[in-house]
């Protein structure tokens, strides 16, 4: 019985356009100074009592009685401009929710309105209480979500559950899987310096760009003879820097790129090994080296009670064909941070219009298919009632 859809359909034009109004002002990360206003004054408007964060983001709980899960979405948008041309496009040059973080707060905000409107319309209310979580700055490392828990948002929860905006699925349907969904997403920056000179007197030099070129080739290389491969490491440079003359041997130099992992003892196993062997790499050379290892977050592990919850409540609402088994990604996800305090999961939402084109997310052209935005709801409601063991 899919009830979610019809407590829904008398907001869904006011959150079709809250939604639009969000996208059109983006903000960057831990500056969601009127995204925060804008999901305060919605939840307060639905008879919920919101609590901000510090700085930016919100808390809100719905219902009575135990902590029975909490429900979380991200807020900020990414440095980037806003090249979909809807009538709802951001106003701010070089911000844009190309993410579909905006999918994903609208989703939680008309969730809580349909579970307040439960909630006071059934005899004893909802029986337990969902918390509503709406984290700042996923897009940085290492992450609003572990301001967030500071702040006590995770305190007394059992359980907690987010969704994704996937364009890669069709509107109506759910990516899942048990285990690991995305990857750890780190920083790794070798920086040399050393003597430099004349490419005719190579010998006299510390040859830094050859070291480098070393450094690009064998770190990558050696790192999946040392880690078992089932850890799935993978380092990828993006950015190398060094010299700006044909015939001269420069002075210093730079290389940097991400480290990713699937596996959480592969990825703590991978800050053990790196400093040694920069250092065996480029020993040779006489260099002299500093390795800067930042690391962001781990991979977001699904466990696999939460997994069959979210996949029961997704089918019970949206149909039993609407789940599908989506494959891990390596991109990261600070939702991640969550899971190291309590179990729970993160699904893919479908955001592309059935036989439509297929965008991808973190480029100015993202485009979402508006009825995400239903499904979003119906995602996170049926989840909660689900918990409350009300389905």
């Amino acid at each position: 019985m899919r009830v979610i859809r019809s407590a829904l359909a008398p907001h869904l034009d006011s959150l079709v356009g809250f939604r639009r109004d969000i996208h059109a002002h983006p903000e960057l990360s831990f500056q969601e100074f009127r995204t925060t206003d804008r999901i305060v004054a919605a939840l307060t408007a639905a008879g919920l009592r919101p609590r901000r964060l510090e700085g930016s983001g919100v808390v809100c709980e719905v219902g009575s009685g135990p902590l029975a899960l909490a429900l979380r979405a991200d807020i900020d948008a990414l440095p980037l401009d806003d090249l979909t041309g809807t009538d709802f496009v951001s106003t701010v040059p070089g911000v844009a929710h190309a993410c579909g973080h905006d999918i994903h707060l609208s989703a939680l905000v008309g969730a809580g309105i349909v579970l307040a409107d439960m909630h006071r319309s059934r005899p004893g209310g909802l029986g337990g209480t969902v918390r509503l979580i709406f984290q700042p700055a996923e897009e940085v490392t290492p992450g609003g979500a572990l301001t967030v828990i500071q702040q006590g948002a995770l305190a007394d929860v059992p359980q907690v559950f987010a969704i994704h905006c996937d364009p890669n699925v069709d509107v109506g349907h759910v990516g899942s899987r048990i285990g690991a969904i995305t990857a750890a997403g780190d920083t790794v920056i070798v920086r040399l310096r050393g003597h430099g000179g004349h490419t005719s007197r190579p010998h006299l030099t510390e040859d830094l760009v050859y070291a480098l070129g070393k450094v690009a080739t064998d770190l990558p290389a050696t790192l999946h003879r040392l880690i078992d491969p089932r850890h799935a490491i993978s380092l990828v440079w993006g950015a190398i820097e060094a010299g700006h003359a044909a015939n001269v041997v420069p002075n210093e130099g730079s290389i940097m790129g991400t480290l990713r992992c699937l596996d959480v003892d592969g990825w703590n196993q991978v800050a053990e090994v790196l400093p040694g062997l920069v250092d065996r790499i480029t020993g040779p050379f006489g260099v002299e080296v500093e390795l800067t290892h930042r690391r962001g977050v781990p991979p977001v592990v699904n466990t696999e009670p939460e997994v069959a919850l979210i996949e029961a409540a997704v089918k019970e609402e949206l149909g039993e064909d609407s789940v599908q088994l989506t494959p891990q990604s390596m991109g990261g996800e600070d939702f991640a941070w969550y899971l190291t305090h309590c179990p729970g999961a993160l699904v893919r939402l479908g955001t592309r219009t059935p036989g439509g084109v297929t965008y991808d997310i973190h480029q100015g052209d993202f485009l979402v298919d508006e009825g995400a935005l239903e499904m979003g709801v119906r995602v996170f409601a049926s989840t909660a009632l689900k918990a409350l063991g009300l389905r």
